[in-house]
């Protein structure tokens, strides 16, 4: 360090003379360089003189600042060593605090992590509850009390006791408010409610529901079958004295299930394309047997009114009566072939459509478990790309799939018992043509055999 000082010094001075020499004015004599010599000696010796002085203070001023640091480290490390002292003094007695609290406290500790728990499962069964959609914001103090980490005070405990006791005993209750509700396109209205219980919410002969999410109450997206609303109005007029109603005891879930169930209509169009043919089937099969019905009631009216008449009408007997008398004087023999082909023709007009029907009460069950088999295929070809790791699945897949089956059943019970009543109808008439047929073949032998 020195050297380089030094080293410098040196190379200042040398700068200075040749500065000096550069700027001095040129001597015209000996005494005259020689004074100019000295001159310049003297400013040279005056500047080391300055720098020297400049040099050693800023020394100065860097020992002192050094003497500083050492003395404010010095006393760093005393105030380190004091507080790491403290601090381990401080350990010590807090754990010995810690020690002297667990004996303390005893079997407080255990009290304390049962309040907890008992004070978190009343906070979620309140906010699930129907009560706070008439008494909101009672579960705030409780969740606060579970989170706490000190133990509970008396006051507190007693405003648990008392939270749960207001729970079961609105519980109890049947009570009407008013309160906002949110309508199915989100706006929302004050509507008069009646709270039964914790189970249902009920206005206007509608039910509606508690949404612990959002702290509000919510229309249903569609109500319950009418058997079940029905019940509502009676119920909602009624002041005094009993009246029944339908309550959910799982405060909603059925009520929420309600919207997802399909309806009579939904479950109808599930059946698809083959659902839509079994319809189809089922009304020509009910067109066919409505007028296989008007029909022959018609023509039994009109063989029982020829029963009563000798003079043969527009009617299958009166036909039947017009081929005897058109034959009288054949033999029997001639006379029965010749009834028994006006027979036959009457026949077909009777029996018309009756096979169709029952063709159509047999066909129905087939297209149903067509339907059935197409529907199951399509659930296994999604179970094939997606896994059968949600039962929902699977379980509404083949729920559809058997819609078809019970629309074919539905339709072929009320045909194969239409196919009876026309039939027998049919059969019945046939029977009274082929009874006055042999009447008449019987009559003519004995006037032939007289």
């Amino acid at each position: 360090m020195k050297r380089l000082i030094l080293t410098l010094l040196a190379s200042t001075i040398a700068a200075s003379s040749v500065v000096f020499a550069a700027d001095a004015p040129k001597a015209q004599s000996l005494d005259q360089l020689l004074d100019m010599v000295r001159k310049a000696q003297t400013a040279e010796s005056e500047l080391n003189r300055q720098r020297e002085a400049q040099f050693k203070q800023a020394r100065d001023q860097q020992a002192a600042l050094l003497n500083q640091a050492k003395a404010e480290l010095a006393e760093l490390e005393r105030e380190s060593d004091r507080l790491k002292a403290a601090f381990d003094a401080n350990e010590k007695e807090l754990a010995v605090l810690e020690e002297q609290k667990t004996v303390r406290v005893g079997n407080l500790g255990e009290m304390f992590g049962v309040v907890r728990q008992a004070a978190g499962d009343m906070a979620a069964r309140i906010n699930r509850s129907y009560v706070s959609a008439e008494i909101p914001g009672r579960a705030k103090f409780l969740e606060d009390m579970a989170q706490s980490k000190a133990l509970p005070k008396i006051e507190a405990l007693r405003n648990l006791w008392v939270s749960m006791q207001q729970e079961m005993t609105e519980q109890g209750k049947i009570s009407r408010f008013t309160a906002p509700v949110v309508l199915g396109d989100g706006t929302q209205v004050e509507r008069e409610l009646v709270r039964v219980g914790a189970f249902n919410l009920v206005s206007d002969g509608e039910y509606y529901i508690y949404s612990p999410e959002t702290n509000q109450i919510q229309e249903l997206a569609r109500q319950p079958v009418a058997r079940v609303v029905s019940l509502v109005d009676d119920f909602e007029s009624n002041s005094s004295g009993f009246e029944p109603l339908y309550v959910d005891p799982t405060r909603g879930g059925l009520l929420q299930l309600v919207v997802q169930a399909p309806d009579l209509m939904e479950k109808y169009h599930q059946g698809g394309v083959v659902g839509y043919v079994i319809t189809g089937v089922f009304f020509v099969g009910i067109l066919i047997v409505l007028e296989r019905l008007i029909t022959l009631t018609i023509v039994g009216g009109q063989i029982r009114s020829q029963l009563k008449s000798a003079t043969p009408g527009n009617n299958p007997l009166g036909r039947v009566m017009s081929v005897y008398l058109a034959n009288k004087d054949a033999d029997t023999d001639n006379l029965e072939l010749k009834l028994d082909e006006a027979i036959m023709k009457e026949v077909p007009r009777l029996e018309r459509g009756i096979a169709m029907v029952k063709v159509f009460a047999a066909l129905a069950p087939l297209l149903g478990l067509l339907g059935t088999v197409t529907g199951m295929i399509e659930t296994f070809q999604v179970i094939t790309m997606f896994g059968a790791g949600d039962p929902k699945l699977m379980a509404s897949g083949i729920s559809t799939a058997l819609v078809t089956t019970v629309q074919g059943i539905v339709t072929a019970i009320p045909l194969v018992f239409l196919h009876s009543l026309i039939s027998g109808r049919s059969k019945s008439l046939i029977h009274i043509l082929e009874e006055q047929s042999t009447g008449i073949i019987a009559q003519h032998a004995e006037k032939k055999g007289a």
